[in-house]
């Protein structure tokens, strides 16, 4: 009987521990987990693109592959929204820190022309909503980043509404 009751503590013991470790593991993530670009156009880039790819992200609800645009982003958009974003918009909140949009830009005859980016940082720019902008040619090359005086002027009209249209 006394072996039960020490096989028993034994196993409770080991079952709290995996416990602790899970709470620990969520808390601080182990270093596999990928870490986020911060403000750097070209880690933002190799993040949507390789690390996390945006394509295997939602598309922003509502909307399909191939909709109308307007100036400056294209004649046609396709739009990706990271987990954090799709959550937000779903539920009508703003968006939460490290959220972000991924734009496909495209010509009226379906030919890809740009990519642009919002990518939400905690205490990056908390004049235009901590957006961080990003625009790349087709190849990934950065057209303009950062604090873009364009998007933020077009996009500040949706202040409101967190810049999103």
């Amino acid at each position: 009987m006394k072996n039960v009751g020490r096989i028993f503590l034994a196993v409770a013991f080991l079952c709290s521990m995996l416990a602790v470790a899970y709470a620990i593991h969520e808390t601080i993530p182990s270093e596999t987990q990928i870490a986020l670009p911060g403000a750097d156009a070209n880690k933002l880039y190799d993040y949507i693109t390789r690390s996390n790819h945006y394509t295997s992200w939602e598309l922003w609800p509502g909307k399909g592959q191939f909709y109308k645009g307007t100036e400056p982003h294209g004649a046609l958009l396709t739009t990706y929204v990271d987990s954090s974003a799709s959550d937000a918009i779903k539920k009508k909140k703003k968006m939460a820190d490290t959220s972000m949009i991924v734009m496909e830009n495209y010509t009226a005859d379906k030919k890809l022309d740009a990519l642009t980016v919002m990518y939400k940082i905690k205490g990056y720019n908390s004049a235009a909503g901590n957006w961080f902008w990003a625009k790349y040619d087709p190849q990934g090359q950065v057209i303009t980043s950062g604090k873009v005086d364009a998007c933020i002027g077009c996009h500040g009209k949706m202040k409101d509404k967190d810049y999103l249209y």
